[in-house]
């Protein structure tokens, strides 16, 4: 079989994992980085592409440990393909799907089911996340020892949290068993079923809220099981200042706990439902401005690990009902990146480096996963990325079979324009 080169040129290679941010060029061989050397320096390399990413950033791949890709069951919002199509349209080269399909992703048979779609996709890579309980009930373990051992990288019952304090102890204690990360989407269930947040604004409205304690409760409860027995907890989608303190208080208390935050909850706030608009209907839901904060602040100190989309496709027709009767759930994969560069970069609060670090070599981390950087040697998954670029957000554009995204129309600086697989280019920006 023929060797494959691929030379990208001209670029500032940014990799956190090498606390390396340099122009150089990078050297693709056979799949895999070959090498890092200094831009100009390629004479006499032969190759059988080169990408001019002069003005770009050229950064390990993008990773999303949390999207729902609705296979199988739902088909008819998101399948494994188009949703491997909008990943790495988005510039994510690596993504973890959730297990609330139909049927539920809570044995073998179902991780081989989601390896294999992704597989036969040949976009993105695709992991899937088990489920922690059967049928996500709350109340007997799923099969967690064989589908970790099949190839689930973590496991959840997104979409609810494990509401029973024993079932969740044994939970961690399984998980801990296997070395594997267990993600508790927080909410207390006593306190579930809410519109929105529970605030003036759900008052104002007439709609039934959410409360922030919904979420913190469950934080609380989790880490006060988690104390002795040092599971990888990881907290999904964190909404409220409260939670961030929790989160925050526990790792200077040396416990094993990871937090992940979405672009909805670092840009809306719950305002954005004084119209009645469905797409900005979620769970968690909005929260306040200085929730907004407190999130933003989690991210600059490191009590926030990583960025997560919590990709949530839904056909036209469910958004188009009443607020209250609509599902949860937004689209982000294809405009996650520009999202993120509005919140955190733009407005000084991280640096490039510390992004990419948030959303590719940190969940790689946490997920135990060989991707994450570009040092010689590892799987070439590559995001290719024009910080300058001034673009508008167009859902008709977008890869996704669904349209449910609040951010159409919005003008956003920096965009993905490559997005390399194992070596191969699965996507680039038309020019």
């Amino acid at each position: 079989m023929p060797s494959s080169r691929l030379l990208i040129k001209n670029g500032t290679v940014i990799d956190p994992a090498q606390n390396l941010q340099q122009r150089a060029d990078v050297l693709i061989v056979d799949g895999r980085i070959e090498r890092i050397f200094d831009s100009g320096h390629d004479a006499g390399i032969k190759v059988d592409r080169t990408i001019d990413a002069g003005g770009c950033y050229v950064c390990p791949g993008l990773i999303d440990v949390h999207v729902h890709f609705r296979e199988p069951g739902d088909e008819e919002e998101e399948t494994i393909a188009s949703g491997s199509a909008a990943a790495v349209a988005g510039g994510f080269t690596t993504v973890c799907c959730m297990p609330n399909t139909r049927p539920v992703l809570d044995n073998e048979a179902q991780i081989e089911y989601v390896l294999r779609e992704g597989q036969k996709a040949d976009l993105a890579n695709v992991y899937p996340v088990g489920a922690i309980t059967k049928g996500r009930q709350g109340r007997e373990l799923a099969e967690i020892g064989s589908m970790h051992n099949r190839g689930a990288v973590a496991f959840t019952d997104d979409g609810t949290g494990v509401g029973d304090a024993a079932v969740m102890r044994k939970a961690l204690q399984y998980a801990k068993m296997f070395d594997t990360v267990l993600m508790q989407h927080c909410e207390e269930p006593a306190l579930s079923g809410g519109a929105m947040h529970a605030g003036v604004v759900s008052t104002a409205l007439g709609l039934p809220g959410a409360p922030a304690e919904a979420e913190q409760l469950m934080i609380a409860r989790d880490l006060l099981l988690n104390r002795t027995i040092g599971c990888r907890y990881h907290v999904q989608h964190i909404s409220t200042a409260w939670s961030v303190e929790l989160i925050r208080r526990a790792k200077k208390d040396g416990q094993c706990v990871t937090a992940e935050a979405a672009p909805h909850h670092l840009l809306l706030t719950d305002e954005s439902c004084r119209g009645y608009d469905t797409n900005y209907k979620m769970n968690p839901p909005l929260r306040t401005e200085a929730d907004v904060q407190a999130c933003i602040a989690g991210v600059i100190d490191g009590t926030i690990d990583i960025l997560a989309t919590d990709h949530a496709p839904h056909l036209a027709e469910e958004k188009e009902l009443e607020f209250q009767a609509a599902p949860n759930g937004i689209i982000g994969l294809e405009c996650a990146l520009g999202l993120y560069i509005k919140a955190l970069v733009l407005p000084g609060h991280i640096n490039w480096m510390k992004l990419i670090d948030l959303m590719s070599t940190q969940p790689a981390r946490i997920i135990k996963l060989d991707r994450g950087t570009l040092k010689p040697g590892t799987i070439a998954d590559v995001t290719i990325i024009n910080p300058d670029t001034n673009w508008t957000v167009d859902i008709e554009q977008f890869q996704s079979k669904s349209r449910n995204c609040p951010y159409h129309g919005w003008e956003l600086t920096g965009r993905q324009v490559a997005t390399i697989v194992a070596g191969q280019i699965k996507w680039a920006l038309a020019k």
